[in-house]
């Protein structure tokens, strides 16, 4: 028997959601049905419909334009941390390790999924840059094929910038990267195995007792 017109439609909404496959959106469907707190969901999505916008100078999502790591005067201007989406900026803001601004991309260079430069807020980066002048850039891509890609692109659009602007283009920067603590070698993507043993540093033997 089929499931009303209603349900299967609550369905297939939650099956248009990145990796959720059928059997996941009815498990979701029927617990909305059953559960009173899962009804929140529907005016919750509605709210940040409404409410989040994308920030017209770092394009990460705000709910003011500008956002407020843009408007914070204490934030240091002389660097941007370029991320590929909002969640990466989250994540570097709840480890408390940069301080600077920021720069997101809302995607990475993907082709065959279709994602093309032109999708990438590439280009208003290059005229960010062009504009206040920072002076670093840190690319912070994630370490796979389409997060290198990325790098690549970012790197090449911001040295045609400086040429255009006839000046030199400001201090571009990678994150380091290397075996994460804890992890397989088996497990990891070749480009953090490439660059651990690039970025390989001596160890020194304890001098034994005499």
């Amino acid at each position: 028997m089929a499931y009303p017109r209603s349900l299967e439609q609550l369905v297939e909404a939650f099956e248009r959601f990145p990796g959720v496959g059928r059997r996941t959106a009815e498990r979701l469907a029927f617990h909305v049905l059953r559960d009173p707190k899962a009804r929140l969901l529907a005016p919750a999505i509605e709210h940040a419909i409404a409410q989040t916008r994308i920030c017209g100078v770092c394009f990460n999502v705000a709910e003011n334009d500008p956002c407020a790591i843009c408007s914070d005067a204490e934030r240091d201007a002389s660097t941007v941390c370029v991320v590929e989406e909002p969640r990466d900026v989250e994540a570097l803001e709840r480890a408390g390790v940069y301080r600077g601004r920021y720069h997101v991309l809302m995607g990475s260079l993907n082709p065959a999924e279709g994602t093309e430069a032109a999708q990438l807020s590439i280009e208003a980066l290059a005229a960010r840059v062009s504009r206040e002048r920072p002076a670093e850039v840190i690319l912070a891509t994630d370490p796979d094929a389409e997060g290198e890609a990325t790098a690549v692109l970012v790197l090449e659009t911001l040295e045609r910038q400086a040429r255009k602007d006839q000046r030199a283009p400001p201090r571009l920067t990678r994150l380091a990267r290397g075996l994460p603590a804890g992890s397989a070698i088996e497990y990891l993507h070749r480009g953090v195995l490439e660059d651990a043993l690039e970025q390989r540093r001596p160890l020194r033997l304890k001098t034994p007792p005499a």
